[in-house]
Order: C-alpha cells, then sequence, then structure tokens
C-alpha cells in the first residue's frame, strides 16, 4: 500500500474502517499484515473458484488505497494429487 494516500488516511482516521469494508466484503481466510522493502504489505489468503474473482479482491485495494495487488496461486494437497504428476514425469523422461 503506497504510503500517500495511506499516511492521509490514517492522520484523517478513515484507514481503519476502509480496510474493514474491504476485508468486511471479501472475506479473505486470512489476512497478514507486515512489511516487504519498506512498504506496508497486505497478504490476504482467499479461495477463488474462477479467475474471474480475482477483480473481486483486487480492485477495492485498487481504488481504495491505489494499492498494487499481486496473485500467487497455490494448490492444497488435494489439488496436487489430482495433477495427475506421475503422468506428467513420465512423458519427461
Amino acid at each position: 500500500m503506497p504510503n500517500d494516500p495511506f499516511n492521509a488516511y490514517i492522520k484523517d482516521g478513515s484507514a481503519g474502517k476502509k480496510l474493514e469494508a474491504i476485508l468486511g466484503e471479501t472475506k479473505p481466510e486470512t489476512v497478514y499484515f507486515t512489511e516487504i522493502h519498506g512498504k506496508r504489505v497486505g497478504i490476504l489468503v482467499v479461495n477463488m473458484d474462477q479467475v474471474s474473482q480475482m477483480t473481486k479482491f483486487a480492485e477495492p485495494w485498487f481504488i481504495k488505497f491505489n494499492a498494487e495487488v499481486e496473485f500467487h496461486p497455490a494448490m492444497l494437497v488435494e489439488d496436487l494429487k489430482k495433477s495427475n504428476l506421475d503422468e506428467i514425469a513420465k512423458k519427461m523422461k
């Protein structure tokens, strides 16, 4: 989240309300707030059934905070089991 406008929202007391609104609407499974390379960062774990849901999770951050958003898909063990990893390995020999 860029320092501006986030600093201004902290100063005017609206940052918490804006964060609560986004999190209440998107309902992530979990949220972590940290710092990476000297910048404020929020890490949200969300479940998406379709890639079209990316807008649901990204747009509020773009609009309210002028934030940059990245997605990093991950699999559960069950997903990995469905991936035919053994078949892929056989083809690559």
